[in-house]
């Protein structure tokens, strides 16, 4: 018997729908959203009625039968941290999701999403989330920050991470839980996290501030001075915040994002060719960092992520950690078959699926 499968990963500015069967492809399709569309709504739980209703009318237009759906797998967002896995949408995580315990980001109407429309369909088809973003298995040194009212967190790439690391295990002919990998992903934001026989020990927040900049994000920032920008009244918390995500990194430095026109304009201009080698420069510190973590241990290096396409940086970063461990590149982030196969996994027997508390 083949198993239908809707994949549904909401991002800040585009909403990725995918159907499979089993683990063929059939439909994908990427609803862009302008910031003046989604500048009209509060927040990000605002949104969910005109995201849900897009989703419907593309798969309408697409031809594409709900009713042959027997299950949905929603992108997880920022609720309560937990063990990686699969998790069926309960009440409890949709709570977590409408009002959000760690912060607000699109990825928190994966679930909510996958949920209403399950429901629609009829109580034999489920709605799932896989390996979100608040996945934590950090070890307990790895929480200790230097305060107790600052302990560090587990927030990064988990999905992408996990689905990598399984590809390259079964491309060694080995399991995940038999290697220890370092594994950066390469994107809006960045995390690099070790990868100890099957669970991610240590990790840098990827999302407000810790490890390299990125993109979009400020990465670690010296504590005093950001301090004194908190307390100087020239910006507002918001405007403070916007800094460590979104305004930050290259946008803070050069008022773009592009990685493309960056690495074009590095060619050549070398105040950008600094930034570029600069962010290269601090990924491989991360790098090392975990290399410390794992003892030397280190079976592979992964480098993953929509960046990982840019031999220009992969050839920077390698440069600098190759004698720690081989380097590979996994170019992009598959994570619409990732949600899928995680689905697949639970429908077959494969995978039993957690219970969010």
């Amino acid at each position: 018997m083949a198993y239908t499968i809707l994949a549904i990963n909401p991002g800040s500015t585009s909403t990725k729908i995918a159907l499979f069967e089993d683990e063929k492809q059939i439909f994908i399709k990427t609803i862009r959203h302008t910031a003046e569309e989604i500048g009209k709504f509060p927040n990000i739980s605002s949104q969910f009625t005109f995201r849900k209703e897009l989703i419907l009318s593309e798969l309408k237009q697409a031809g594409i039968e709900l009713s042959k759906v027997h299950a949905i797998v929603g992108r997880g967002g920022l609720i309560k941290p937990i063990e990686s896995g699969v998790y069926e949408v309960n009440p409890a995580m949709l709570r977590d999701m409408e009002v959000p315990v760690m912060g607000e980001h699109a990825s928190n109407l994966g679930g909510l999403i996958a949920y209403h429309l399950a429901r629609e369909l009829g109580a034999e088809v489920k709605a799932f989330i896989a390996d979100p973003v608040v996945v934590d298995e950090m070890s307990p040194l790895a929480r200790i920050s230097g305060h107790p009212e600052i302990p560090r967190v587990s927030i990064f790439h988990a999905l992408n991470q996990k689905s990598i690391a399984r590809l390259h295990a079964k491309s060694t002919g080995k399991k995940y839980e038999e290697l220890n990998l370092i594994i950066a992903h390469l994107g809006g934001g960045i995390s690099v996290s070790a990868h100890k026989q099957g669970k991610v020990i240590d990790t840098n927040n990827a999302l407000d501030g810790d490890g390299p900049f990125s993109p979009e994000r400020s990465g670690g920032l010296p504590a005093g001075a950001l301090v004194k920008l908190c307390f100087s009244g020239t910006k507002s918390p918001h405007e403070i915040k916007k800094m460590l995500c979104g305004a930050g990194g290259f946008v803070g430095y050069l008022h773009t994002n592009n990685t493309i026109e960056i690495i074009e304009k590095a060619a050549s201009d070398p105040q950008w060719n600094l930034l570029l080698e600069a962010m290269c420069y601090q990924i491989a510190k991360e790098i090392g960092a975990m290399a410390s973590v794992l003892e030397g241990q280190v079976d592979a290096i992964l480098l993953t992520g929509g960046i990982a396409h840019a031999p220009r940086v992969t050839d920077a970063i390698a440069k600098r950690v190759q004698f720690i461990a081989p380097v590979k590149i996994y170019p992009g982030e598959d994570e619409m078959r990732a949600l899928a196969q995680n689905g697949l996994m639970v429908l077959k027997g494969e995978l039993t699926p957690k219970v969010y508390r």
